[in-house]
């Protein structure tokens, strides 16, 4: 009998609707509190809510993960029907929910967690990685092995972002450097590296026009990439700098698909709007 297997990650991998359909995965949602408020990513809080607690308060949202026995019972409703579950995670450098994740999964047999060391859809990729062997008929453990060893140290994750005021504020990055920052128009470049957010080249000008630089920068840095797909992950409401990347990246013909993605409520919390990513793996 061929192994059910079940993939699971949490919200802060930035799942669509359309692939959250397309490949049957499931998304944790994280906690996100505005004040005394607690809401779930992804369920019953957008980005918007966010961005008009911060303008009317001046405070910025805080995110949760949830407890071990919230994850436990998670596991369990998949496990008690007979399924293996594999489940993806935010780096631990920047949550407790792999700490918590794998508490909750003590008692249960069957259940892989796998600590992205990474965020957004630079998790995703790992997920649809993780997808992709199971069509290939690969087993539970062999894939949570593979992902570890073979996929998630090649996943390179950036975004350049218009503002380092949620950072700052999110205790992110000093004072210091986001107020020169925004004197000097700098947008920062910021890179996920061994599981830690730290940051790169700095663009002056115009987010609009950085975020083109920006791109060329990153493939350039990385000329051997897996073609199998690359995501453009932002929190841009205006379309056009958006459909720019989108069509500078297909023009490379570097991937066989270019998948767009709105950032959810925790990427969101951190970075604030008008940011923009491009994500991969690198060969």
């Amino acid at each position: 009998m061929a192994e059910k297997i079940k993939i699971i990650a949490d919200s802060t991998c930035d799942l669509s609707p359309a692939i959250r359909e397309k490949y049957n995965i499931e998304a944790h949602p994280f906690v996100v509190n505005l004040g005394d408020d607690s809401f779930q990513d992804g369920v019953d809080i957008t980005t918007d809510d966010i961005l008009k607690y911060y303008k009317t308060t001046g405070k910025l949202s805080k995110t949760a993960a949830a407890p071990p026995s919230e994850y436990e019972a998670l596991f369990r409703r998949w496990t008690d029907e007979g399924y293996t579950v594999l489940f993806f995670t935010i780096s631990k450098d920047f949550s407790s929910a792999c700490e918590n994740a794998r508490i909750g999964a003590q008692e249960l047999e069957g259940v892989y967690i796998i600590e992205s060391a990474n965020l957004s859809t630079g998790i995703l990729l790992e997920v649809l990685a993780a997808a992709d062997m199971i069509e290939a008929g690969m087993s539970a453990a062999e894939i949570a092995e593979t992902v570890e060893k073979e996929i998630v140290p090649k996943v390179r994750t950036s975004f350049v972002i218009d503002t380092l005021e949620f950072l700052w504020k999110g205790g992110r990055c000093s004072g210091v450097a986001a107020l020169g920052a925004n004197l000097l128009k700098l947008k920062p470049c910021i890179e996920v590296v061994d599981g830690k957010m730290q940051v790169g080249k700095k663009y002056r000008g115009n987010i609009d026009k950085v975020v083109p630089q920006y791109i060329s920068d990153r493939l350039a840095m990385t000329p051997n990439v897996v073609r199998r797909r690359v995501f453009i992950t932002h929190t841009f409401e205006d379309r056009k700098p958006v459909e720019a990347a989108l069509k500078q990246v297909r023009k490379t013909g570097l991937f066989d698909e270019v998948i767009e993605t709105k950032a959810g409520c925790t990427v969101y919390s951190h970075c604030g709007p008008n940011t923009l990513g491009i994500l991969y793996i690198e060969q």
